[in-house]
C-alpha cells in the first residue's frame, strides 16, 4: 500500500502525501521552465515526460469559446487555459422542470455533477429562490440528477474494479459561507450526496470528495454520509475550522490558499504550508496537501511550493 491509500486509512505513511496542479494556463506561460522544474521534483510531479517540445492536457472546456454539454447548459470561456462557466440554462422557468429530460449518453460525474448541475440548470438565483420557498419542483429537479448520477456512479464502479477511492467534485460554499442555511443543504442536498455515495462503498470503495469554498459547517455531514477524504480550502474555511471538523476525523487534503499564491513571498509560502502541516498532522495519517498553480502564480512561487512541499512531506511532528 503506497503512502497515499495509507494516509487515507490511517495507517502511518512515510510521507504526507502532496501534489501540486498546474492550470493548462500555468503551462502556456512557463512552458519549458515549467518541465523543468517538474523533472526536479519527481517526489511530486511523476508524469512528466522529458520531451523536446513541451506536452500539456488541455480538458475541452478549457479552451476559448462557447460549446453546450450533454445536459443542454451553454458554457462560454474567453481565456484559453482556464475553465469554461455557464452563460445558458435549459431549465429558466420552474414549471419547465417537470419537461426536463436527462442526457440519453453517460458522462460520468464531471466536477460540478450534483449541486452546481442544479444551478447550472436552473441559473443561481432562480435556484436560490427555489431553496427559499421550497417548491416541489426542488425536490422534483433534485431527483432527476441524483438518479442520473447514482447510475452513472454505478457504471463508474463497474469499469474501476482496481479502483480503490473514486472521486467526486462539486462546489457546495461561497467565499465566507454556504449559500444556502446548512438546515436546508442537510434537506435536499445531503440526502441525494448519500444515495450517490452508498453505490460506492457497497462496492467496497472509498470516497474522495473535492468542494471548494466555506463547507466547515457541513463537513461533519459529509463524513456521516461516507466522504472518506474531504479537498477543501483553507481560504474559505479557515484553518481552525478544518483542525475541529477534519482532523482525526476525516482524511483531509488540504488545498491551500490559492488567493495568496499570486502576492506571496516564498517565505510567507514556507510559513503558510508549515503552519498548516503542524496544526493538521498525525502520524497515522489523514493529512495530504494540494496546491494549485494558475498563470497569475510567479514563478518562484511555484519553486516555493515545490521546495516547501519536500522538505513538509517529511515531517515527523
Amino acid at each position: 500500500m503506497n503512502d497515499y491509500m495509507k494516509a487515507v486509512t490511517y495507517r502511518f505513511p512515510e510521507h504526507i502525501p502532496v501534489k501540486v496542479g498546474l492550470l493548462p494556463a500555468t503551462w502556456a506561460k512557463y512552458g519549458k521552465d515549467l518541465q523543468k522544474l517538474c523533472l526536479k521534483h519527481p517526489n511530486i510531479f511523476q508524469n512528466v515526460a522529458n520531451t523536446e517540445e513541451v506536452r500539456y492536457f488541455t480538458p475541452p472546456s478549457y479552451h476559448a469559446g462557447k460549446f453546450t454539454d450533454a445536459w443542454g447548459c451553454v458554457w462560454e470561456n474567453i481565456n484559453e487555459g482556464y475553465e469554461s462557466i455557464v452563460t445558458g440554462h435549459p431549465v429558466p422557468n420552474r414549471e419547465d422542470v417537470w419537461n426536463l429530460k436527462v442526457p440519453e449518453e453517460d458522462i460520468g460525474t464531471p466536477h460540478g455533477f450534483m449541486y452546481l448541475r442544479l444551478l447550472d440548470l436552473r441559473g443561481f438565483e432562480e435556484m436560490m429562490v427555489d431553496f427559499a420557498e421550497e417548491p416541489e419542483e426542488l425536490q422534483h429537479l433534485i431527483d432527476i440528477v441524483r438518479d442520473y448520477n447514482i447510475r452513472q456512479t454505478e457504471i463508474i464502479v463497474k469499469n474501476s474494479p482496481d479502483q480503490d477511492l473514486i472521486v467526486f467534485g462539486d462546489d457546495n460554499g461561497l467565499q465566507h459561507s454556504l449559500p444556502i442555511r446548512p438546515e436546508t443543504w442537510r434537506k435536499y442536498i445531503k440526502p441525494a450526496y448519500k444515495a450517490i455515495f452508498d453505490v460506492v462503498h457497497k462496492a467496497d470503495k472509498l470516497v474522495y470528495m473535492h468542494t471548494d469554498g466555506c463547507i466547515w459547517q457541513v463537513i461533519p455531514d459529509f463524513t456521516e454520509i461516507g466522504v472518506n477524504v474531504i479537498n477543501p480550502q483553507i481560504r474559505a474555511n479557515g484553518l481552525g475550522h478544518l483542525v475541529d471538523t477534519c482532523k482525526g476525523k476525516v482524511c483531509i487534503d488540504l488545498d491551500l490558499d490559492r488567493q495568496l499564491f499570486p502576492f506571496a513571498t516564498p517565505k510567507q509560502i514556507e510559513s503558510h504550508i508549515e503552519e498548516c502541516v503542524k496544526a493538521l498532522y498525525m502520524p497515522e495519517g489523514g493529512l495530504m496537501l494540494s496546491a494549485e498553480c494558475a498563470a497569475d502564480v510567479p514563478f518562484e512561487i511555484i519553486e516555493a511550493i515545490c521546495d516547501t512541499f519536500e522538505k513538509v512531506r517529511n515531517y515527523k511532528g
